[in-house]
This record gives C-alpha cells, sequence and structure tokens, in this order.
C-alpha cells in the first residue's frame, strides 16, 4: 500500500528507459524545469514560478503535498499514455519526455523512509512500461523482461535474493523429486503392461487352441485315429511284457489331470483384471486379435486357463508335478511387478474313478529343477507311486503317462455318443468339459513306451511320445516307479523328450519343514 500522500514532502522520477535507466532524479525545489538533451537524458533545473527556461520540455511545481506538471515546450509530453497539457501528479504516474525522451515514474517519498522499491512495485513498473510505451510489442517486450531480472537483482534487499534461490532451489529439488516419481510411475506402468500383454497373448493362444462345437467331429476323427495308433502300440507293448500292462493298471489310478486358471490382482486395491467390454455387453478385442484388458474393466475375471499331469506319492498325500505348471505365469507376467501381481483363480486335479476334483495349493517349488509339491483338500484314497533308488540308464525301456494334449486326448477316447451329448447341450468350455468327463468317468491318462537315450544327474532324455498337457506325469520303469518325472519335448529332435531325475523329488520332499502326511 502506498503512503499516505499527505506525509510526502519529497519527490523523484525514477527512469524506466533511457541512458538513465535505473536512477532517480530528486525533485525538492518548489519549481523545476526539465529539458530533454541530444543525449536524451534529462536535465533538472531550479527556477522562479514566473519564469522558466525556454528551452524545458516540462515544468514541476509544488501544489499542496505534491506536484503538479505541465507541457510547455514545444514537444509532446505523455502522462499514462495521454498528451499531457498540465495535470496533477499521483504516486506512480509515468511520463514520458518528447518522442525521445525517457520513460518516468513519479514517486513521492516520506522524510523518514528511503526510495526502496518493493518487488510489488517493481513488477508494475514493468508492467505500466508494456502498457505506456508507443514501442513495437515485441521490443516492449523483450525490454520489460530483461529489466525486470536487473531491477530484481539489484533494487531487492539481501534478504529477498537468498529467500529467492532458496525458493529455486527447493523448486529444483521438487522438480527433480517429481522427475524421479513420474519415471517410477512410468516404470511401473511399463512393468504393468508387459504383465498383461502376456496374460492377453496367453488368452489369445488359448481361444485358438479352446474346443468349439464345430470342431468337435473333427477332433474326435483326427485323434480318433491316433488313438488307434496308440492303442495298437500298447498291445505291442503288453504282447512282448506282460509287465507293462500291470505297470500301467497300477500306477493309472495314481496320475492325475491337473486343471487351473490365473489371473492378475492389484497388490493394494485387491482389483482383478478383467476384461473390458462395449456398448453390446460383448468382449472388446484389439486389432491385433488379443482382448482389450484392464483392472477397471467390467467384464469377466481374465482367467488363463491351463492344464497338465501330476501323480500321488506313495504313502504321502501330495502331488508332484513340474514347476511351470503350479507356476504358470511365464517371465513376462512374472517380470518386476510391484503393482500388479499373477494369482491362481482355481487350481483342481481329478482321479480317474472320481467324479468331483480336488482343490489344490502349491506347498514347495524347486529351485534348481521343474518340480513342485502340492497338497489336496481331501485325502487320494489311491495306493501312490513309488520312487525309484536307481537312476535309470542307457538302454532301459520306460512308459511315460499323463495327459497329452489335455481335454482333446480324452475327447477322442469317448466315443461319438458322448461327443454328440456335448454339441447339443453345448458344454465346450474349459471346466464343464471336464467335469462332464469325470461325471462319465473317462478321465483316464495315455501311456507312451520309449527307451532311455541319456541319463545324467540333472535330465533324462527319452524317446517316448507325449506333448503339452503331458508335463508333470511320471516316467516308470518295468516295476512301475518313478525314474524321472516329465518336463519337456524337442520336437526338433525326433521327438526326444527330457525328465528331472526322481532323485530329486527326494531332495524337495525332505526340504519341506511341514510334517508328512500319513
Amino acid at each position: 500500500m502506498s503512503p499516505d500522500p499527505e506525509h510526502w514532502n519529497a519527490a523523484a522520477l525514477e527512469h524506466l528507459t533511457g541512458p538513465m535507466r535505473g536512477k532517480l532524479s530528486w525533485i525538492t525545489a518548489r519549481a523545476v524545469d526539465v529539458c530533454l538533451r541530444p543525449d536524451k537524458r534529462l536535465v533538472f533545473t531550479e527556477t522562479h514560478p514566473d519564469e522558466g527556461n525556454p528551452d524545458a520540455i516540462a515544468r514541476f511545481r509544488r501544489v499542496g503535498s505534491t506536484y503538479e506538471i505541465e507541457a510547455v515546450g514545444t514537444q509532446p509530453v505523455w502522462l499514462n499514455g495521454k498528451p499531457l497539457q498540465s495535470a496533477a501528479l499521483g504516486y506512480g504516474d509515468v511520463i514520458e519526455f518528447g518522442e525521445t525522451g525517457p520513460l518516468s515514474r513519479f514517486r513521492l517519498y516520506d522524510d523518514s523512509h528511503g526510495p526502496g522499491l518493493t518487488v510489488g512495485e517493481i513488477l508494475d513498473d514493468v508492467l505500466c512500461y508494456v502498457r505506456t510505451s508507443r514501442r513495437p510489442l515485441h521490443r516492449k517486450l523483450g525490454f520489460a523482461a530483461a529489466d525486470l531480472v536487473r531491477r530484481l537483482a539489484r533494487d531487492t534487499s539481501i534478504f529477498f535474493r537468498a529467500l529467492v534461490v532458496l525458493s529455486l532451489g527447493l523448486l529444483a529439488y521438487t522438480l527433480y523429486q517429481q522427475h524421479r516419481a513420474d519415471q517410477l510411475i512410468q516404470a511401473r506402468l511399463e512393468t504393468g503392461t508387459v504383465q498383461i500383454d502376456a496374460v492377453a497373448t496367453a488368452l489369445a493362444d488359448a481361444r485358438r487352441e479352446s474346443i468349439r462345437p464345430a470342431d468337435l467331429a473333427a477332433l474326435q476323427s483326427e485323434l480318433g485315429e491316433r488313438l488307434t495308433t496308440n492303442a495298437e502300440r500298447l498291445r505291442t507293448l503288453e504282447a512282448r511284457s506282460g509287465a507293462s500292462r500291470r505297470v500301467i493298471s497300477t500306477a493309472s489310478p495314481s496320475v492325475v489331470f491337473l486343471q487351473g486358471g490365473y489371473s492378475l490382482r492389484h497388490k493394494k486395491t485387491g482389483e482383478m483384471l478383467r476384461h473390458v467390454v462395449g456398448q453390446n455387453g460383448m468382449p472388446v478385442h484389439l486389432p491385433n486379435g488379443q482382448p482389450f484388458l484392464s483392472l477397471s474393466g467390467t467384464g469377466d475375471i481374465a482367467e488363463v486357463q491351463f492344464n497338465g499331469t501330476g501323480f500321488v506319492l506313495a504313502g504321502r498325500d501330495l502331488l508332484i508335478t513340474n514347476r511351470h505348471v503350479a507356476e504358470p505365469w511365464g517371465t513376462g507376467v512374472r517380470a518386476g511387478g510391484e503393482e500388479i501381481e499373477p494369482v491362481m483363480t482355481r487350481f483342481i486335479a481329478y482321479f480317474p474313478g472320481q467324479p468331483t476334483p480336488v482343490t489344490l495349493t502349491v506347498l514347495a517349488m524347486s529351485d534348481s529343477m521343474d518340480l513342485a509339491a502340492l497338497t489336496m483338500d481331501r485325502g487320494a484314497e489311491v495306493p501312490g507311486l513309488e520312487i525309484s533308488q536307481e537312476a535309470p540308464a542307457p538302454g532301459d525301456e520306460v512308459i511315460v503317462m499323463g495327459y497329452p494334449t489335455g481335454l482333446k486326448s480324452m475327447l477322442a477316447q469317448t466315443g461319438s455318443t458322448f461327443v454328440q451329448e456335448l454339441k447339443e447341450a453345448g458344454e465346450t468350455g474349459f471346466w464343464a468339459v471336464a467335469g462332464q468327463l469325470a461325471a462319465a468317468n473317462l478321465i483316464a491318462p495315455l501311456a507312451s513306451r520309449g527307451i532311455v537315450g541319456q541319463a545324467t544327474d540333472v535330465t533324462v532324455v527319452y524317446d517316448a511320445e507325449t506333448t503339452h498337457g503331458g508335463s508333470g506325469g511320471p516316467v516308470l520303469n518295468a516295476s512301475g516307479e518313478v525314474v524321472a518325472v516329465n518336463t519337456a519335448i524337442i520336437p526338433e529332435f525326433g521327438g526326444s523328450n527330457l525328465g528331472v531325475p526322481a532323485a530329486h523329488i527326494s531332495s524337495l520332499i525332505e526340504a519341506l519343514t511341514t510334517a508328512p502326511v500319513q
């Protein structure tokens, strides 16, 4: 707020432009003439009120507690941007002297206060210059910006300058922290995007592999031929060795069909990844064919479904399978998720001859081998399989048991009546088909015979036929003991397959801290 004009007894012109820019010219006499020199400087001379300098451009006269200004020469004078004849001056009025003269601000000061300016007054000076100057706009703005910086650096107090430096430092620190936070958020978003993309890809793959009513007849014919081939091979196997028939019949009840589904969940909010649905209520798909998924979606939970094989250990209500079956999400889903985590939505097992499934829980997973141990919500009521105390040798015969191709292989064994019933009922969903197969007592593992090609401490290689879905199944010797756990195929090398040696099952069981179930 400006001081009360009644107490001002000294006046000054603060020059905003020209060679005297930034300086003050004091006006203390009762009458002062102002002359404009060729070098654009102003000269102030005290005169008698009734006399004057013939070269003057303007005259100041003391009137009460302020001054009046009068244009007295041939050159024009402007007050606050308007042509001047004469007028009483107020605090902050801006005067422009002639076409080439400076722009100056009129100020009145109290005797006890110096001409120090506040930041507000400096800013007001700059804005006033922009409003009143008749220079081109781009020149006015450039000059105003430079003058503002100069005056804030020169005419303000040391405390204010220190405060500005501190504020700039705090601002820079805040911007730096915000930049780091933005980077972290971006990294988390990218991580979440990678996870969601991985789930979307898995869902798109599962959609392409899902069973549709129109596929059932073709599926039955195609896999029926495979089943006939396998049956012929099995008859040959059994004809050559009655022990093989005993091994298969004894082991089958302990070899289970695994089904599961997983999705993504936000760790803090618990929100599940869902399908985004359109106005018609149908899930939206992206141009690449993948489903559109989001944590804020309103459709069904985006569940990636999988299947595999497991088997019960003798004397323990534990299931053994592969780690990649018990933890089916790949590295794209698992990598770096600080905000989003993969979670199992459902994990069950069907035993041959039992109509209802058991619910599974992961008990332990090996850090070095593709092995996992699972617990069940009720007893298995099967004898289970023994672990061989001897490693297989190259040339040994082995039997691999499991559920290769999952539901498709079992559907191929059911016959046309069951397939027709599924087609009529429209029961082709992942969970529904398995339930119908179990209710009809049609869940049973397939067996294939092969020869061990190589055996080491970490891998057993054999040529028994299998494929995806057979992962986690037992590899049995002629005595029906587990010598390996089927884990991977090598399609580029004559259909050879890989298994984890059974000795690692014993190591995994020994590492468990829970007491064995009797």
